[in-house]
């Protein structure tokens, strides 16, 4: 039995805490937000002397680089976190927002009004900064959650936790607004994904398997996302002097998150020219590449060094790492063709400048971000003036690409008459 609060004591804490949080003004909102990044900031050497903790472990775990890299914290990592947090002070409050008023022929005045969605469930794996960017998110649209990180970073998020909570003190938001699952049984997690009663959304954000488990255990509506196998297209038209730095960009940035590039589709009539290149300038990166029998006839073997086959899983790997697929495609059409089979739906792009081209990709490529002449690593909330998002979502509902703070309201209708009956 765990020694921390069972889940659904949290749950119900934090469905009371909500009906609280609904009301508090913006200004009240963001002052406890700046009151946040203070404390995070203030506690920062205990934070990172948690995170060390958690990085020491997870490499004697075996952990791979690409979890190691986005489970680290430093102070600039940090610094950058609480960035996003301020700027969520700075965006303008979703709740309450009028979204439609009308006054119909029988003199009824309808208003259509944002109000959050309540309690979220945020599960997740590796990254710390996802506890203060959900809790920030959170906070100021009005919503409490409930938050439950991987073990490989239980000491990280409780300090941080800590922090957040410690941030709330002096303000009318009560602490149980955020609340973190300390325990990391995973049993913990099928508790809670049952809490249908108090909690209103799921967000899983981890791999395939998190959100495969929580499809499939929740009685809770779940929002899935934060899985990318991202292309990027380059047609006969593209600048190809232009094309390798947004390339360059969209792999080797960050190659551990999920908008960074899985595959390279390149046009037949610059293919000859452009894929020698590409890999010359990434493989002074630490690139590797997978290739389709066109593009290994192309590249190898002067190339065999960091060019090999392509395996028959490989177009389907979402590579985390300093590995990139490519493939020779007929024509725009092959592409989308492609992307349609092996993309997750997050992002994908063209690089091009034939109008015709353009128009093709942008309407028929069905992914929650779609790219023209840019790299992937924008798909992201502080990128797009979102501020920080609570996930990526790559489904149609309730919202789809970064989850930003209106993404996390839904609203109500406000109906007045004058004493009015229907006929």
């Amino acid at each position: 039995m765990s020694e921390y609060p069972a889940v659904i004591t949290l749950c119900h804490q934090a469905r009371q805490a909500a009906a609280i949080l609904a009301h508090i003004p913006t200004a009240e909102k963001n002052r406890a937000l700046h009151a946040m990044a203070d404390v995070l900031w203030k506690e920062r050497a205990a934070i990172l002397a948690a995170n060390q903790a958690d990085l020491e472990a997870a490499r004697a775990a075996g952990l791979s680089e690409a979890m190691l890299d986005r489970l680290m914290l430093n102070e600039k990592r940090l610094q950058g976190i609480l960035n996003d947090l301020r700027q969520v002070s700075e965006l303008p409050d979703p709740a309450g927002e009028l979204m439609e008023e009308k006054i119909l022929p029988n003199g009824l005045h309808l208003r259509k009004v944002r109000v959050p969605l309540g309690v979220l469930a945020v599960i997740y794996e590796a990254r710390p900064n996802v506890t203060v960017d959900v809790a920030g998110l959170a906070l100021k649209s009005g919503n409490c959650v409930i938050l439950r990180g991987g073990s490989e970073t239980i000491r990280s998020n409780r300090a941080l936790a800590a922090a957040i909570q410690h941030g709330l003190q002096g303000t009318n938001i009560p602490r149980e607004a955020i609340q973190l699952i300390e325990d990391t049984d995973r049993q913990r997690v099928l508790e809670l994904l049952q809490q249908d009663q108090t909690v209103d959304l799921v967000l899983p954000r981890g791999g395939a398997s998190l959100h495969e488990f929580c499809r499939q255990n929740s009685r809770i509506p779940v929002v899935t996302g934060g899985m990318g196998i991202c292309h990027l297209y380059v047609d006969a038209s593209a600048d190809l002097e232009r094309a390798l730095p947004v390339i360059e960009n969209a792999k080797v940035q960050r190659p551990s998150v999920c908008n960074a590039l899985d595959t390279v589709l390149v046009h037949p009539a610059v293919a000859e020219r452009f894929l020698p290149k590409l890999v010359e300038k990434l493989r002074a990166d630490g690139v590797t590449f997978r290739a389709d029998p066109e593009a290994c006839r192309i590249l190898l073997p002067q190339c065999a060094d960091c060019v090999l086959p392509a395996g028959e899983q490989d177009f389907d790997t979402e590579w985390l790492s300093l590995v990139l697929g490519l493939k020779v495609v007929v024509n725009v059409t092959e592409a989308i063709e492609h992307i349609a089979a092996h993309s997750t739906g997050h992002s994908d792009g063209i690089l091009a400048h034939d109008p015709e081209a353009i128009r093709e990709f942008v309407e028929k490529v069905d992914s929650a971000a779609v790219y023209v002449n840019a790299s992937t690593r924008f798909t992201d909330g502080a990128q797009m003036g979102l501020g920080a998002e609570i996930a990526v979502s790559t489904q149609r509902l309730h919202a789809r690409g970064p989850m930003g703070l209106r993404e996390l309201t839904t609203y109500k209708w406000i109906i007045e008459g004058d004493y009015s009956v229907r006929g």
